[in-house]
């Protein structure tokens, strides 16, 4: 079974709780990001998922979204360090 999940034609704005619950332990690639003053994305709409990170940025660069964002809905490890 493949792991990734693409929603081509939804249209559905989630929370990032909302998105969290769907797509547990997941990268996701989120369409048209709302983001609070400090630049958190709080709500968008779900492209793709996958627990593949290289699979999500692939089909960011394969999309051509324009804005997007793209977020990580498990706990990272204690020795992983993210660089924006």
């Amino acid at each position: 079974m493949n792991p990734a999940h693409w929603s081509p034609g939804m249209v559905e704005i989630l929370t990032v709780s909302e998105i969290e619950q769907r797509h547990s332990d997941q990268w996701v690639l989120v369409g048209q990001p709302q983001a609070n003053a400090s630049h958190e994305v709080q709500s968008g709409q779900v492209l793709f998922a996958s627990h593949d990170r290289d699979e999500v940025y692939r089909k960011a660069v394969e999309l051509r979204s324009g804005r997007f964002a793209i977020l990580f809905t498990g706990k990272m490890p204690a020795d992983v360090a993210v660089v924006l």
